[in-house]
């Protein structure tokens, strides 16, 4: 039972869950691991997911968690919440997940009656927040909600699909981003209940959607049931910390809340404007964590630098085929692009080339119905490297290394 989509996002809560859902059979244990706690399986995914990320921020060495470390962090939490230096919510949001106003199923990603609070972020998908209890909390970052009947420090991150896909078999898709989540020097039954956001549009009223959670549990996929969901959260009762995410049966046909992510491959020439690279990938994706981390690692990898153009993703999208189209005419490849929600590790994306210099028209098509379903416009402003947040990080290891000089000298 899933009670009706409410205002902005919230939702009554039913007294039952939908009951028991069928396990899925255990394949290849994903995570190689002698322990058998949930804890320890949530850990070692993050390690693993760590691992992939060794070019991150140095801060990355904040996520270590040595026991007398994680009482003194969780005793001074609450002030490292709002003081600890860090991006800016919107900054947050724009890594990881986008806000979406639906027009079609009203749904917002900023959920009404949530106490909001910006995550100290310890690594590039890792975060932590004091939860001070009896209050649920919405993480401005995730969309993560959470509800906890005490004071509790919360650490969590953002995961990959394509590490749990093979558990999904073909009866199940991903509804929204997996996280692995843990509490700090505390059982995991702290949590009551975690709020997972989901990319499902839910705007057709006569095909109810029914979601459910895929949860890694002793090494073990187990399927488990929600409690409720609205048009932007899936509610899941907390059973045990570990990596957790929504899921839908693969018989529903919805659509996504979808996003469309530009990026300019700038030059490595040292000047703030290239004109004269007009070079210019576009990703489709889910409006999800996962999804939108994965492309962000690919382009990463890229050979050439590439800045991300700041255009307003969201979009409605569904499998099928799509065409990018531009005013003026450019050099586009491929053609026609097919996009699927199944778990793929390497993300397709148009390439899309320019003798002139901007500006350019975007216009995605869907090929099978000839609706636009987004479009924006680049312009020659938007083409500029990014250098100002390097060189702020850059500036306290300089002033410190001046320090040092000096002090030499003095003590020569």
């Amino acid at each position: 039972m899933v009670a009706k989509m409410e205002s902005c996002g919230a939702a009554c809560l039913p007294e039952d869950g939908r009951g028991d859902v069928p396990a899925l059979e255990k394949k290849d244990n994903l995570i190689e691991s002698d322990g058998s706690s949930s804890e320890n399986t949530g850990t070692s995914t993050e390690e693993s997911s760590e691992e992939e990320d060794e070019e991150e921020d140095g801060d990355a060495g904040c996520a270590q968690e040595d026991g007398g470390e994680e009482e003194n962090e969780e005793d001074d939490a609450e002030s490292k919440n709002d003081l600890v230096p860090g991006p800016e919510p919107d900054l947050l949001n724009d890594e990881m997940l986008f806000k979406f106003c639906c027009e079609k199923c009203k749904a917002i990603q900023q959920g009404c009656g949530n106490e909001v609070v910006t995550p100290r972020r310890i690594s590039k998908g890792r975060f932590q927040v004091q939860l001070e209890g009896e209050v649920t909390y919405q993480c401005s970052a995730t969309g993560l909600v959470f509800e906890a009947s005490e004071r509790v420090l919360v650490r969590y991150s953002v995961l990959s699909w394509s590490k749990f896909s093979n558990f999904l078999g073909d009866s199940w898709r991903f509804a929204g981003p997996i996280f692995n989540v843990d509490t700090v020097n505390k059982g995991a039954s702290v949590l009551t209940s975690i709020q997972f956001p989901h990319s499902i549009c839910i705007s057709d009223s006569e095909n109810e959607t029914s979601f459910s959670v895929l949860h890694m549990k002793d090494n073990r996929p187990l399927i488990e049931p929600t409690v409720d969901h609205s048009g932007s959260h899936v509610k899941w009762n907390v059973t045990s910390l570990s990596p957790v995410g929504p899921i839908i049966p693969i018989s529903q046909s919805v659509e996504r809340h979808g996003v469309v992510l530009v990026y300019w491959l700038s030059s490595n020439s040292g000047n703030n404007n290239n004109s004269s690279n007009n070079t210019f990938h576009i990703y489709l994706a889910p409006n999800s964590s996962s999804e939108i981390q994965d492309i962000r690692k690919q382009v990463r990898g890229h050979r050439n630098r590439c800045e991300r153009i700041v255009k307003p993703p969201q979009c409605i999208l569904d499998e099928g085929t799509y065409r990018l189209l531009s005013e003026p005419e450019g050099e586009i490849k491929p053609q026609d692009l097919k996009f699927t929600f199944a778990v793929t590790k390497l993300k397709g994306f148009f390439e899309a080339f320019f003798e002139e210099p901007p500006p350019f028209k975007l216009s995605l098509i869907e090929v099978k119905t000839e609706t636009t379903v987004w479009s924006s416009t680049i312009r020659e402003e938007d083409c500029v490297i990014k250098t100002e947040k390097k060189e702020e990080r850059k500036r306290p290891d300089s002033k410190f290394s001046i320090f040092l000089v000096l002090r030499f000298d003095i003590l020569s």
